[in-house]
């Protein structure tokens, strides 16, 4: 029987499917990456490694589980054979507590690049979302805010960088898709099938 390839999507709340119209998760067949592994088909096993509030840079205090720089090496101890790495962490990171800078980000980026690299060939880069002013009205403006969303804007050309300059693909998943109006952070359920036939034919084409 013919190996499955893998593809693990590690990420935050956005690939954990987070649902921002009532805090609960997507069901598969709505988060994309369950939408993404129904395009795929039985060929591919896509394995969905997203947690909500998880940083990519920075220690989390919420613990080792939502800090991906301690929490990142250990899906390639109980993961074996990964094809595809679609990276998408560093929202979080642009939460007002966090203070993050860009060399901060870009170090931190690259350190997580080069330990996949030791396991996997081919990485998928995904900046964070641009966060909207719609941000600063709901849940969350107690954790992000208008410095959040200027750095937000601006983070994804090092994102592309960091990628281009160590051999990675880059997705922008901005260049299609927006947050929702309800917190201005997370995707609605049109969004999340967007992202997953746009990422689809990229892997396709791509990889």
């Amino acid at each position: 029987m013919e190996r499955k390839l893998t593809i693990v999507c590690y990420g935050d709340s956005n690939t954990f499917g987070y649902n921002p119209k009532d805090s609960l998760p997507f069901d598969e067949n709505i988060r994309w990456t369950g939408v993404l592994q129904n395009k795929l088909g039985t060929g591919y096993k896509v394995i969905n490694e997203g947690m909500c509030n998880r940083t990519g840079f920075v220690d989390n205090p919420d613990g080792i589980l939502f800090s991906a720089q301690k929490h990142f090496p250990k899906i390639f101890l109980e993961i074996d054979n990964i094809d595809i790495l679609i990276l998408a962490v560093g929202t979080n990171d642009l939460q007002s507590q966090y203070d993050i800078s860009f060399e901060t980000i870009e170090k931190g980026l690259e350190n997580l690049i080069k330990l996949a690299q030791q396991k996997v060939k081919n990485i998928i880069i995904i900046p964070p979302v641009v966060l909207s002013e719609k941000i600063l009205e709901g849940y969350f403006n107690c954790q992000f805010d208008e410095t959040s969303i200027i750095k937000s804007k601006e983070v994804g050309k090092f994102f592309k960088q960091i990628a281009n300059k160590n051999g990675c693909k880059y997705f922008d998943i901005n260049e299609f898709a927006t947050p929702s109006d309800i917190d201005g952070l997370h995707y609605d359920e049109s969004s999340h099938r967007i992202i997953a036939k746009n990422l689809f034919d990229f892997i396709k084409q791509n990889i």
